[in-house]
């Protein structure tokens, strides 16, 4: 949808300008521009801009620009542009010449197809180089299993490690028979291929080797139900998939027997709300952050900042940044402390716990210890709204099923925070987590946005 809303938008740029340029063309070629040529076909030509614009979505949809994946390359993406394009205005002309819209030049037609033809190549062009940036940063990629370890499996895995600015990751082969294997590559066998997947944070399972269609079809019923994708190398399941369109992995073949829904639109918008309002709050409250780091170094001894590794979406591990409000080793002295913890499972907290400087924990109070935590938005390591971001020690204590909230990016605040910041079980802080990442939806996150200012304002914080 925001694609197709740009696209839109670019042939709207495109008409204008054209209309722009032929209007400056035509004063300076005639002394008294020709009322006819200018008023009277205006608002004709903005229905006619109209009608192309929607001809240009459909025609982009039709060519599948709007579901092109990082698996497609750079030069297709941009052949099936002017294809769209052009397209788009071919049709735009024969329907000038039906409803004879004489009236609106030609040269405008011309100029307005061209125009947004270039548009919309430049910021595709930019759009992938940017993505391509952050999948060569490890950011956003796709996790790859390949069933078999034979020679095509071998080969896939070659060609996907080749193509790491497409940002597919290997994670290893999964062997179809149980036994021990010296390739150090073989994470296991495909009884419990899934729950591998699950393990390693998998996005899609490719199949390189026959294996009996029941087996094929429990895996994809399984990977179904944890929103995994599948693949299979063409010619190695007849009949397993009638009339599946072979998809590209580079130069490599593949088809899809199970694709999951997902909303990438509303999840452009999400990460466009992160570095908008990160990026403003950050600004608006810059004087506060200075006094609290001027506080935190004259309150104790130590740094401003404590920096923590933390696990993000996928299982990648981040520096999370926070102002200090404990003693600078209260790491170490943690584990003298932990008889005292009052909190379930993994989690970790204490009432009036000595570690804590007077100074923060007037920060903690009132949640203003996570505030450099904004930068860890900025760059795309945090969203402001998701599950906590856990330890490592946490998370090698889940359960697979628990791994599921780390299938989306940390966030500052979230579903926990404002329904049971209190609540010490960690059955809840894992429900509360899970149901956020299967429910989630740009107005629950402006919900818990607008009701974590009265948690922080209440001074719930510990």
């Amino acid at each position: 949808m925001i694609w197709a809303g740009l696209d839109f938008l670019t042939a709207l740029v495109g008409g204008v300008i054209a209309y722009r340029i032929r209007l400056i063309g035509d004063v300076q070629v005639v002394p008294e521009p020709g009322v006819h040529l200018v008023a009277m076909s205006v608002l004709g030509a903005v229905l006619y801009l109209v009608l192309f614009g929607v001809y240009l979505v459909f025609f982009s949809r039709v060519y599948g620009l709007y579901t092109i994946g990082q698996n497609q390359s750079g030069l297709h993406e941009m052949r099936m542009t002017v294809q769209a394009t052009l397209t788009a205005g071919l049709l735009l002309c024969g329907t000038l010449y039906v409803m004879h819209g004489y009236a609106l030049s030609r040269v405008i037609v011309t100029l307005t197809v061209l125009l947004t033809m270039l548009m919309q190549m430049v910021r595709r062009g930019i759009w992938r180089k940017l993505r391509q940036r952050r999948f060569l940063q490890g950011l956003e990629t796709r996790n790859v299993l390949i069933v078999g370890d034979g020679r095509v499996a071998h080969a896939l895995r070659n060609h996907l490690e080749a193509l790491r600015h497409m940002g597919f990751r290997f994670k290893g082969f999964v062997s179809v028979e149980p036994r021990d294997s010296a390739n150090a590559d073989v994470v296991g066998d495909v009884r419990n291929c899934v729950a591998l997947a699950r393990a390693l944070f998998v996005d899609e399972i490719y199949f390189s080797t026959p294996l009996d269609k029941r087996t094929v079809v429990a895996v994809v019923e399984e990977a179904r139900a944890l929103g995994i994708d599948v693949r299979v190398v063409p010619d190695l399941y007849d009949g397993l998939a009638w009339n599946a369109r072979v998809e590209y992995i580079g130069q490599f073949p593949t088809i899809p027997l199970h694709r999951r829904e997902f909303s990438r639109g509303a999840f452009l918008i999400k990460r466009a709300l992160d570095v908008a309002l990160s990026l403003a709050v950050m600004l608006l409250i810059s004087p506060v952050m200075i006094l609290i780091s001027v506080l935190v170094k004259l309150g104790s001894k130590g740094p401003i900042f404590y920096r923590a590794q933390r696990i993000g979406r996928k299982g990648r591990t981040f520096t999370c940044y926070k102002f200090r409000t404990m003693v600078v080793n209260a790491d170490r002295l943690r584990e003298d402390l932990a008889h005292l913890n009052e909190r379930e499972g993994v989690l970790f907290k204490i009432s009036n716990d000595p570690r804590v400087t007077k100074v923060g924990a007037l920060l903690r109070k009132y949640s203003l210890d996570e505030l450099p935590q904004l930068f860890n938005v900025l760059v795309g390591d945090m969203s402001l709204v998701g599950p906590r971001p856990p330890m490592a020690a946490e998370v090698e204590q889940y359960d697979i099923a628990h791994l599921r909230r780390l299938d989306v990016l940390p966030g500052m605040t979230g579903l926990w925070q404002v329904e049971a910041r209190q609540d010490p079980s960690f059955d809840s802080y894992i429900s509360l987590d899970t149901a956020y990442v299967e429910n989630w939806n740009l107005l629950l996150d402006l919900r818990i946005l607008a009701r974590t200012i009265g948690v922080v304002v209440g001074g719930t914080g510990s």
